[in-house]
């Protein structure tokens, strides 16, 4: 399954005037341009604020379960009972429910978080804090170089946000053959690679049947996320830094 390009407006961009230099040229002229939209968003576990992180607003419930799972708050889905996104006085707020055992035990671990856009590691005290997700057992199922190829070919046109604005980031799910399922665009790397694997877990998908792709660098807490997820392949545009590899 290919997904195709939104060629209409989306909701998570809005345009505005901006000064357009063309290098070859040097001429200057105003355009109107799409720019991705960015809003904080508090998330808050059982009325308790965690963190505040910069994103674009869409697919919300998403990051709530993938951010949920990637911060170690829950082990899996059933672990939220439920997730409530709605306006607050100077961006968005996501009210997450936990189970009762689950909130007990996190209440105490409030996250100084404060997130720049696509934040990773800002705001943990110290470096015993540092994720660190168990090590899947067994062998990895085996990824074809081809169906890498054929999913890196299908991104472009699987990025609709991107494609308007230029300015986001993306996460995507592909089969073992290549074929693209799944992708999440925002403005953080980070909060793409949380959107995607928040849909992954609340449709039930098998970490063991698939791959992730992500547009940015492959940076130490994507390979963590992606860990926590139970996946055992990453695809990255970029090459990964010491520590991810």
């Amino acid at each position: 399954m290919r997904p195709s390009r939104n060629k209409g407006p989306l909701p998570d961009a809005m345009e505005a005037g901006a000064a357009v230099v063309a290098f070859d040229t040097g001429a200057v002229s105003t355009a109107r341009r799409a720019l991705p939209a960015e809003e904080p968003l508090e998330i808050a576990y059982g009325g308790v604020p965690f963190a505040v992180m910069m994103v674009t607003p869409s697919d919300l419930e998403d990051f709530a379960f993938g951010f949920s799972l990637t911060e170690g708050m829950v082990e899996n889905r059933q672990e939220i009972r439920q997730v409530r996104v709605e306006p607050a006085e100077n961006g968005l707020r996501c009210a997450i429910d936990l189970v009762p055992e689950r909130l007990h035990g996190h209440l105490a671990r409030r996250r100084a978080l404060s997130g720049r856009t696509g934040c990773g590691l800002c705001g943990i005290d110290d470096l015993a804090s540092l994720p660190h997700a168990r090590a899947p057992e067994g062998e990895a199922p085996p990824v074809a170089v081809d169906a890498i190829r054929r999913a890196l070919a299908s991104m472009e046109d699987a990025q609709p946000l991107n494609d308007l604005t230029r300015a986001v980031h993306a996460a995507a799910w592909a089969t073992l053959d290549g074929d693209i399922m799944l992708v999440r665009e925002d403005v953080g790397r980070h909060n793409a690679l949380d959107k995607l694997i928040g849909a992954l877990l609340r449709r039930h998908a098998d970490p063991g049947r698939g791959f992730a792709i992500v547009t940015s660098r492959c940076s130490f807490e994507l390979v963590e996320k992606i860990a926590a997820f139970r996946a055992r392949t990453l695809v990255s545009v970029s090459a990964p830094t010491s520590r991810a590899l």
